[in-house]
Protein backbone atom coordinates (compact mmCIF):
# COMPACT_ATOMS: atom_id res chain seq x y z
CA UNK A 1 0.00 0.00 0.00
CA UNK A 2 1.06 3.50 -0.68
CA UNK A 3 0.99 6.06 2.12
CA UNK A 4 -1.59 9.00 1.62
CA UNK A 5 0.42 11.71 3.36
CA UNK A 6 -0.58 14.54 2.11
CA UNK A 7 2.26 16.85 0.25
CA UNK A 8 3.02 20.45 2.37
CA UNK A 9 2.37 23.62 -0.19
CA UNK A 10 6.13 24.48 -0.38
CA UNK A 11 6.69 21.16 -2.08
CA UNK A 12 3.43 21.40 -4.20
CA UNK A 13 4.56 25.06 -5.06
CA UNK A 14 7.97 24.11 -6.17
CA UNK A 15 7.43 20.85 -7.90
CA UNK A 16 5.22 23.46 -10.49
CA UNK A 17 8.01 26.33 -10.46
CA UNK A 18 10.60 23.19 -11.00
CA UNK A 19 8.18 21.82 -14.03
CA UNK A 20 7.54 25.21 -15.89
CA UNK A 21 11.02 26.29 -15.30
CA UNK A 22 12.31 23.04 -16.99
CA UNK A 23 9.76 22.31 -19.79
CA UNK A 24 10.17 26.20 -20.51
CA UNK A 25 14.42 26.23 -20.61
CA UNK A 26 14.04 22.79 -22.73
CA UNK A 27 11.45 23.98 -25.03
CA UNK A 28 13.51 27.19 -25.61
CA UNK A 29 16.60 25.62 -26.61
CA UNK A 30 15.05 22.83 -28.85
CA UNK A 31 13.59 26.45 -30.74
CA UNK A 32 16.78 27.81 -30.67
CA UNK A 33 18.80 24.69 -32.09
CA UNK A 34 15.95 22.81 -34.22
CA UNK A 35 13.42 25.79 -34.97
CA UNK A 36 10.72 23.96 -33.48
CA UNK A 37 7.56 25.73 -31.97
CA UNK A 38 7.78 27.11 -28.26
CA UNK A 39 5.45 24.94 -26.15
CA UNK A 40 5.70 27.81 -23.41
CA UNK A 41 6.47 30.78 -24.87
CA UNK A 42 5.73 33.46 -22.45
CA UNK A 43 9.47 32.02 -21.45
CA UNK A 44 10.83 33.88 -24.20
CA UNK A 45 10.48 37.07 -22.15
CA UNK A 46 12.62 36.37 -19.26
CA UNK A 47 15.74 35.65 -21.03
CA UNK A 48 17.73 38.54 -22.83
CA UNK A 49 17.83 39.01 -26.39
CA UNK A 50 21.13 38.06 -27.74
CA UNK A 51 21.43 35.45 -24.80
CA UNK A 52 19.06 32.74 -25.47
CA UNK A 53 20.98 29.67 -25.55
CA UNK A 54 22.67 30.70 -21.70
CA UNK A 55 19.27 31.47 -20.14
CA UNK A 56 17.51 28.55 -21.66
CA UNK A 57 20.42 26.40 -20.18
CA UNK A 58 20.15 28.23 -16.80
CA UNK A 59 16.17 28.01 -16.85
CA UNK A 60 16.95 24.53 -16.91
CA UNK A 61 19.49 24.33 -14.28
CA UNK A 62 17.69 25.92 -11.65
CA UNK A 63 14.41 24.21 -12.33
CA UNK A 64 16.80 21.28 -11.24
CA UNK A 65 17.83 22.72 -8.41
CA UNK A 66 14.34 24.02 -7.13
CA UNK A 67 12.80 20.74 -7.46
CA UNK A 68 15.89 19.08 -5.79
CA UNK A 69 15.10 21.28 -2.74
CA UNK A 70 11.24 20.99 -3.00
CA UNK A 71 12.05 17.32 -2.21
CA UNK A 72 13.94 17.41 0.09
CA UNK A 73 11.63 19.89 2.32
CA UNK A 74 9.04 17.20 1.88
CA UNK A 75 10.06 15.45 5.01
CA UNK A 76 10.29 18.04 6.80
CA UNK A 77 7.61 18.50 9.58
CA UNK A 78 6.30 21.28 11.64
CA UNK A 79 5.89 20.82 15.26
Amino acid sequence: MTSTTPKSPVTAVSGLISFVLVVGGASGLLHEWLDWIHFMGFVRFLVPEGYEIYGYGVMVALGIAVGAAGEATAGWRRT
